[in-house]
């Protein structure tokens, strides 16, 4: 076991939660049992993923998405207050980290989704940097912008909305996860040819064909589904703790 105290210390340590402004409390969200046997991550604190987690018997939780977000609400009724009643009943900690988690360059999700895909990061770009431009490990690129979303969907397993301007080759792709929309200007800044996101909303669509540059919108839960499990593993071996990984189905 480890003591809550120290599984914290050892998470603000590694991703630096005081570096960002960020959308929402990144650490402790809710305070549980004080020793961690074993700990479940997942990107999401929704019901299914607390109620699995409940069952797996977890001592706390690691989530990119957490329960309390800087423009919500304050009050506890509704769907947050299920979520609340079932961690605090099974005395289960939440650890949350949103941007954190996005930004570390090892563990983080856009390393992580940049590694699943095969693509060496060479330079940063967009808010805190969070943003990734590169090429293929290989060296080499995609025919066109459909086989890199052929790539993405066979290794995402999910459909991918493709926006092809044109059917050039793609040299320099460009990647941040999740709901990255307003990224898109500064990765065709940095010269993408291609830029890999979760969503997309309709004036990417425009952009796209304006600037030639493919638009790949690929799941925001499928982009950010790497990043959680990397870090808790990493931290379960380090304190020789139990970690499984949770993955709650997510079309969007």
């Amino acid at each position: 076991m480890v003591e809550r105290s120290e599984l914290l210390n050892a998470l603000d340590g590694l991703l630096q939660p005081a570096m960002f402004h960020d959308y929402a409390p990144n650490g402790l969200q809710v305070e549980g049992r004080s020793r961690v046997r074993h700990l479940v991550s997942g990107v999401t604190a929704s019901l299914a993923l607390i109620d699995a987690a409940i069952s797996a018997q977890a001592c706390a939780v690691l989530v990119h998405h957490g329960l309390f977000w800087n423009d919500q609400s304050p009050c506890v009724t509704g769907w947050i207050r299920h979520r609340l009643a079932r961690l605090l009943a099974n005395d289960i900690s939440l650890l949350a980290y949103h941007l954190p988690l996005d930004a570390h360059p090892l563990w983080g999700n856009n390393a992580q989704l940049g590694q699943k895909l095969g693509l060496q990061c060479q330079s940063h770009f967009g808010e805190h940097e969070l943003g990734c431009l590169g090429q293929r490990d290989n060296g080499a690129g995609f025919a066109s912008p459909q086989t890199l979303a052929d790539h993405i969907q066979g290794i995402l397993n999910r459909p991918v909305t493709l926006i092809e301007p044109s059917p050039k080759a793609i040299h320099q792709v460009a990647w941040c996860s999740g709901g990255a929309q307003s990224y898109f200007e500064a990765a065709i800044a940095a010269g993408a040819d291609a830029f890999i996101t979760g969503e997309i909303s309709e004036p990417q669509v425009h952009l796209a064909r304006e600037c030639g540059v493919a638009y790949l919108a690929c799941g925001h839960h499928a982009t950010e589904r790497y990043g959680a499990p990397a870090v808790a593993s990493h931290l379960a071996e380090r304190f020789g703790i139990d970690h499984t990984f949770i993955d709650i189905n997510n079309p969007v």
